[in-house]
């Protein structure tokens, strides 16, 4: 069955899903699967024999994990689904973080054998963070030592949260004695699945419940009942009497606690074994939100009027019809030979190809020249050339649009809360191999940061290096692969550091008065400063306490140029030269004089009073801790706890999952260059661990003395 780019669902029977989970919890394998059922695919690809379909990117393939998220749409039954894959691996966080922006439910797929990871929470707290609903998929109970128990406990007490068994296992793991993972038991239905394994799960029947796991099914089947029964008075009065709730009950009242984030359905099975995907497929319809059932999305008008007065950014709302004004978010760039592609969910009106839209950010205009259903590696255009209010596709022809922007109707314009990425934690210097190719890196870095917005690449004028920043090792070693192999541009790449930041211990002001001659005549401004500590969701705040009407207030355009010296200013560093972070600047008085202050004068003694105010504050350096989750058996725990405390990492807490140790650890990122290497071979390559970075906190004196020499 293929789409012919035609898939114009009406908007309730669009499901904008994503798939999230931990590294290795077999994601990627489900994805395959969900394409092969919908017709979107016609062959089955295979994580380890780097075949998969979502994972086209060459690293990707070659390293069996998904690094970049791809759009994919695809039918079921009478839904349409764009499904998001997104990747499981921390140093890759930004990609989920910018999935779960557009989208309006998401499949959470667990192990069946390591249970809850460290990255499945991270990913649960995201998804928490935008309020998306979400099924639980508990995957591998084909493995040895796989535990629906186990998982589905762990998922109530480490998320919190509150999942409902929508199925059983038929056995668990793999045995020699025939009790291995056969099937599963739709408790609703009370039958039991059996999946062919000659047609690849396509065809499956529904037999009666073996009677070994009669009573078990009852049971859970008693949980599940009583769930939804508490979720509706009447319906609880019934289940009082007769001890059975309709189904379309159970159906409608699931699918109402799930919208509004109180309960996950659960499922179970094997994706590599063709077992279970189907009735997830089906939740999806059934319980997940359309773009009808999410609230309707809020921005400010990016055009606030600019008279003298305070400014109005009052909120807007764009509700999923199409007779609202268009509006999108660009939230992923795929560069390409024909130009790059930018997803784009659209939240309101109609995306017309051949039309202009505004750039809410740039106040640029950026033209829409053709729509496209991205089916991973492949692509088709979109027949009636129009995508509708609540749907997902690619576009060609946007020039400056980066991941967060906001493209909308030019007369309406909006500007849709942008993503908000973490700092990056980690840095090196790459240069090119000949001066020939200085060039292309710049152009090579230029689109490399347009399409990731946790990649930030600095020219260096002295050294002629470029500086290039991300959120760990993995993330600037694939990033560097990716120049080599996109972009056949080889690189010369230098040891990576830790990306330090510095603060202010105490707040300080400084006056300058600015004062000279110029050929033009004379130039003059004065300017009041405070450099203050300040904890807020961004590293760093400017605020300005001038009244906008006061009579030595400057006019909009040289209050733009103060705003925009001081942030260049505080990006520049701080005294050992490190961006600035938890700090606030405050414009506590300026004095302008008619025909002398100008944009020169504005931005010399702004300049001035900042520098001032950073040399003679009381700093302090700040450096990345890591949160890190090592899990090893129990023989080698003894001599990675040693090896850790050497490295300054504190262990906050230890549990058991089966026979693996658990601990929770955090640690400064400049202890842990190599440390993957360390751990495998302080344990013979059995333990494993990931991070995430978690805060800036104070650095020891040392490291300061270290670097002032």
């Amino acid at each position: 069955m293929g789409l012919k780019g035609k898939m114009s669902a009406s908007i309730e029977k669009i499901r904008n899903i994503g798939i999230i989970a931990h590294i290795d919890a077999g994601k990627t394998t489900t994805s395959e699967r969900i394409l092969f059922y919908t017709g979107a695919s016609h062959r089955m690809g295979n994580v380890d024999e780097g075949t998969t379909i979502t994972d086209f990117d060459e690293e990707e393939a070659r390293r069996g994990i998904t690094i970049y998220s791809a759009a994919i749409s695809c039918e079921w039954k009478d839904y349409a689904i764009n499904i998001i894959d997104t990747p499981g691996h921390v140093d890759f966080t930004a990609e989920v973080e910018r999935s779960l922006r557009v989208l309006d439910g998401a499949v959470v797929v667990f192990s069946a054998m390591e249970g809850v990871e460290a990255q499945s929470e991270t990913v649960w707290r995201q998804a928490d963070k935008y309020h998306v609903p979400r099924i639980c998929f508990i995957n591998k109970m084909d493995r040895i030592g796989a535990s629906f128990l186990r998982t589905f406990q762990e998922i109530e007490r480490r998320l919190a949260a509150k999942p409902v068994a929508m199925q059983i296992p038929i056995g668990e793991g793999s045995t020699s004695t025939g009790d291995s993972f056969q099937g599963v038991i739709d408790l609703i239905t009370m039958k039991a699945l059996y999946y062919d394994l000659d047609t690849k799960g396509a065809n499956f029947e529904a037999r009666e419940i073996p009677d070994a796991y009669l009573e078990q099914a009852q049971e859970w089947r008693g949980k599940l009942l009583e769930a939804v029964a508490e979720l509706d008075d009447q319906v609880l009065e019934q289940y009082y009497e007769t001890e059975e709730i309709a189904e379309e009950d159970i159906h409608r009242l699931l699918r109402e606690a799930t919208l509004r984030g109180e309960l996950q359905p659960t499922y179970c099975g094997s994706s590599l074994n063709y077992i279970g995907v189907q009735p997830v497929l089906d939740a999806v319809g059934t319980y997940l939100p359309s773009p009808l059932d999410r609230p309707p999305v809020e921005g400010t008008n990016p055009q606030p009027v600019k008279k003298r007065g305070p400014v109005s950014n009052k909120v807007i709302s764009r509700s999923p019809v199409i007779d609202e004004p268009v509006c999108g978010l660009v939230f992923k760039i795929q560069t390409d030979k024909h130009g790059d592609l930018c997803f784009m969910r659209v939240y309101s009106g109609q995306l017309k190809s051949g039309s202009r839209l505004l750039n809410a950010r740039t106040g640029k205009k950026e033209l829409i020249s053709q729509l496209w259903r991205v089916h991973a590696d492949s692509r088709e255009k979109v027949e009636t050339d129009c995508i509708d209010a609540g749907d997902i596709a690619g576009v060609i022809g946007p020039k400056e649009a980066v991941t967060g922007d906001t493209l909308c109707d030019i007369k309406h314009p909006i500007l849709l809360e942008s993503i908000s990425f973490p700092e990056t934690v980690i840095s090196m210097a790459v240069e090119p191999e000949s001066s020939a190719d200085r060039k292309k890196l710049e152009e090579t870095l230029q689109k490399l940061s347009r399409q990731d917005p946790t990649f930030k690449a600095v020219p260096n004028e002295e050294t002629g290096q470029t500086i290039v920043s991300g959120m760990g090792e993995l993330h600037l070693e694939v990033l560097r692969n990716r120049m080599q192999t996109e972009f056949n541009l080889s690189v010369r790449v230098h040891k990576p550091r830790v990306s330090y930041r510095e603060t202010v211990l105490a707040a300080i002001e400084k006056e300058v008065e600015f004062s000279r001659p110029s050929a033009n005549g004379d130039l003059y401004f004065k300017v009041k400063l405070r450099l203050e500590p300040f904890k807020g969701e961004a590293p760093l705040s400017i605020v300005s306490q001038l009244k906008p009407d006061a009579p030595e207030a400057l006019d909009p355009a040289l209050q733009s140029v103060m705003m925009e010296t001081l942030k260049m200013g505080v990006e520049g560093g701080g005294q050992v030269g490190f961006p600035l972070m938890n700090v606030q600047f405050v414009v506590l008085s300026v004095e302008s004089r008619d025909g002398e202050t100008n944009e020169v004068a504005v931005e010399a003694a702004v300049s001035e009073a900042l520098h001032a105010c950073i040399m003679d504050a009381k700093m302090q350096l700040l450096e990345p801790i890591m949160k890190m989750e090592v899990v090893t058996p129990d023989e080698f725990r003894g001599n990675i706890q040693a090896d850790l405390s050497s490295r300054h990492a504190a262990v906050h807490n230890t549990e058991w999952r089966s026979d693996l140790c658990v601990m929770e650890v955090e640690s400064p990122l400049s202890q842990l260059f190599g440390y993957s290497t360390q751990i495998r071979s302080l344990s013979q390559g059995r333990a494993s661990f990931s991070m995430e970075p978690l805060k800036y906190a104070p650095a020891p004196p040392s490291v300061l003395k270290e670097m002032i020499g």
